[in-house]
């Protein structure tokens, strides 16, 4: 038996609760829509940008002659339209340049979203030619990684260190103790992000999902290693900051 389908205004309040990071059962309960349903729909948004229902294979309709002829006529008239079978024709130069263009602006651009960019130049486009387009320039759908929020400071800071420590010896790098903090959702789940990226780029700042080291829901933890072994965990109460860092590392020292 076909199930009932679901309002556009469901599918969208669904998929916002999933990308806050509210789990599945949670989604269910609220909303009262069967486990296996939210899945489905989740899994379709993944795979295909969308919610909507895809059409299922069968039976092709027969054309009318007159059905026929503008096909033809449209295929040797405008080479932009359609080719046999109904097939998009290749992109041109200007929308290969456009696509290029905007997920190299923002590399969290959806397939959807630069379909409808071809769509307003008037070369719509199926999602798998956009995606060949796109990796034709090497461009390649990835999850982006997460890493902490780093502001210039931070980062000119980080750079001055690397290069005052880069000529260390071997002895004087046994003394180094090497720290990390974690942050662990307590509830819900750190949602995937899809971005458009060239290969060996994935740590440039464009394509990183910033995280802070703070939020409800959650616990810090922080731990260090060094030559002489590792140390035990020390949960971080409250926001880490410059004041409480120091704390944690002599309190580690005089373990």
């Amino acid at each position: 038996m076909k199930s009932k389908e679901l309002s556009v205004e469901l599918y969208d309040i669904i998929m916002r609760r999933h990308r806050s990071g509210e789990g599945y059962k949670t989604i269910s309960r609220v909303l009262k829509v069967p486990k296996s349903k939210m899945s489905s729909i989740i899994r379709k948004w993944k795979e295909y940008g969308n919610t909507q229902t895809l059409s299922r294979a069968g039976r092709l309709t027969k054309l009318s002659n007159g059905a026929r002829k503008t096909l033809v006529r449209e295929e040797h008239g405008n080479t932009q339209t359609l080719s046999r079978a109904g097939r998009l024709t290749k992109l041109s130069n200007r929308a290969r340049k456009t696509l290029i263009r905007e997920v190299t602006k923002n590399p969290k651009t959806i397939l959807t979203e630069l379909q409808s960019s071809l769509a307003e130049m008037g070369e719509p486009a199926r999602r798998t030619t956009v995606s060949v387009a796109l990796h034709n320039s090497r461009l390649y759908g990835r999850v982006a990684i997460w890493k902490p929020l780093l502001r210039k400071r931070h980062m000119t800071t980080h750079l001055e260190f690397a290069k005052r420590h880069v000529k260390y010896s071997e002895s004087m790098r046994q003394k180094i103790l090497w720290s990390d903090e974690i942050k662990i959702e307590l509830f819900g789940l750190n949602a995937k992000h899809y971005i458009w990226q060239k290969p060996s780029k994935a740590h440039r700042q464009s394509y990183i999902i910033p995280t802070v080291k703070h939020g409800g829901g959650s616990i810090m933890l922080w731990g260090c290693f060094s030559v002489a072994g590792t140390e035990r965990l020390v949960k971080i109460e409250g926001t880490m900051n410059g004041t409480k860092y120091p704390r944690i590392i002599e309190a580690c020292k005089s373990h």
